[in-house]
């Protein structure tokens, strides 16, 4: 498998999030109209997919300058704040940065730039948080985790004068900005809106800030498709639209420029010893030794026919959302994949032979000492007494997307099985601890 960046500009709201499960559901409908688009059918790649993915898409991230070099918006990983923060020592002012620091969602890496590099004082993201994004005889530029407000800011240094002054005008706050739209239908007989199904309503949205880019990170077995389908695919969503209300105008995007070879080990670790995630996924079971991530449950609903049929929504999933960080068991080594996860089938009861990516992207990283060290002494006392591991399973029983896959909302899977240790400690983004058990 090689990994590509494709970059792509927003041109309308959106209706539904730009998440890795639910653009490969996209993508896999485009294969489903057009056989020509990759020279298979979709029967035949999803035959396959379980075992050897065709395709492994991440969710679409934030992309902007800085000292003329391109910097990635990812989310902050999902790890206990003291992980990634050094808290003060004293209570109030602990109180007081534990509340700034939680909204710092955003971590800014350099493209090609490893996040923790072996011969760098840098041994774990409490320091990283402490390093500033600068170039070689520049000033600091940046931090390196920014809430929504630090990013807009840095957005903004790479949008023409004239596009911000427009922007302010509109009260830009955020990168990513709600937006609700008025509809309605009109009564043919009457020739104005009424009641019932002729009352108007409220449609919402997300806008993102006029001009910006977004980098999606794609995986391809190349010698079952290459990565100039894959943009085609891409131009053909962005045409019609992505997600909820595509049909009114919601879910635009450009493709823009070639797609490039990326490496994401580079932006990682150089002595790894956990795993970042790209994209929601439903990790494999008995792999890892501990996961820290957000909860995401996938509420997925069919497409084209099947959206007016008797059934038109899918089972719900459970998965580790992106940014989650993934400890593996000792002896467990993923890195000769360039992805984790599973693919998950048995979501939907209208088609049974959907399925749906539970598989992410990720980017190889290192934790703490200290964290490990927490890790490990919590599986040998676990053992001590008669526990078991601390694995997450994400068998889904149902049905799944297959000849026609995915759908405008993604997929969405049903029962979870299996131990699905979702430990989040009070981390950046605001994580909760959690174990679902057999």
């Amino acid at each position: 498998m090689k990994v590509y960046e494709i970059t792509i500009k927003p041109v309308s709201g959106f209706g539904t999030p730009l998440k890795g499960d639910t653009i490969f559901g996209h993508f896999c409908w485009q294969v489903f109209y057009d056989d020509k688009l990759l020279g298979k059918t979709l029967d035949e790649l999803l035959a396959k997919y379980p075992k050897n993915p065709f395709a492994v898409f991440s969710s679409a991230y934030p992309k902007f300058r800085i000292g003329g070099k391109d910097h990635y918006a990812l989310r902050t990983p999902a790890l206990p704040m003291d992980e990634i923060f050094k808290l003060p020592e004293d209570k109030r002012k602990r109180i007081k940065e534990r509340k700034e620091y939680k909204a710092k969602g955003w971590m800014i890496l350099r493209k090609g730039e490893m996040i923790i590099q072996k011969d760098d004082k840098i041994s774990c993201f409490q320091e990283l948080s402490q390093k500033l994004v600068q170039e070689p005889g520049q000033e600091p530029e940046s931090e390196r985790f920014l809430n929504d407000q630090e990013l807009l800011k840095r957005i903004k240094a790479n949008v023409p004068a004239e596009i911000r002054k427009l922007a302010e005008k509109g009260s830009a706050k955020n990168f990513v900005a709600p937006f609700t739209q008025t509809h309605n239908t009109i009564n043919r007989f009457t020739g104005k809106t009424g009641e019932g199904r002729f009352a108007p309503y409220a449609v919402e949205q997300h806008v993102f800030y006029p001009e910006s880019e977004l980098a999606l990170f794609v995986g391809i077995d190349e010698t079952t498709i290459n990565i100039g389908q894959v943009k085609k695919g891409l131009e053909l969503i962005g045409t019609f639209g992505f997600g909820k209300d595509a049909s009114s105008g919601l879910g635009k995007f450009h493709v823009m420029g070639e797609p490039e070879a990326i490496d994401l080990a580079k932006m990682g670790s150089s002595t790894p010893n956990a795993y970042y995630t790209l994209s929601p996924c439903v990790p494999e079971p008995s792999t890892f030794e501990e996961m820290f991530f957000n909860p995401f449950i996938r509420f997925g609903r069919h497409g084209d026919v099947l959206a007016k049929s008797g059934q038109p929504f899918k089972n719900p999933v459970i998965m580790a959302d992106e940014g989650g960080v993934l400890i593996p068991k000792k002896g467990v080594d993923i890195s000769e994949k360039l992805y984790l996860g599973k693919a998950v089938t048995g979501i939907s009861k209208a088609q049974t032979n959907a399925v749906m990516q539970g598989y992410a992207l990720y980017i190889p990283v290192k934790v703490s000492d200290k964290l490990l060290n927490r890790v490990i002494g919590k599986v040998m006392g676990s053992a001590s007494d008669n526990m078991s591991d601390n694995d997450v399973s994400g068998e889904v029983q149902g049905i799944a997307p297959g000849s026609a896959p995915g759908n405008a909302s993604g997929s969405m899977p049903g029962k979870v099985s299996g131990s699905a240790p979702g430990k989040v400690s009070g981390n950046a983004p605001g994580s909760v601890p959690g174990k679902v058990e057999e």
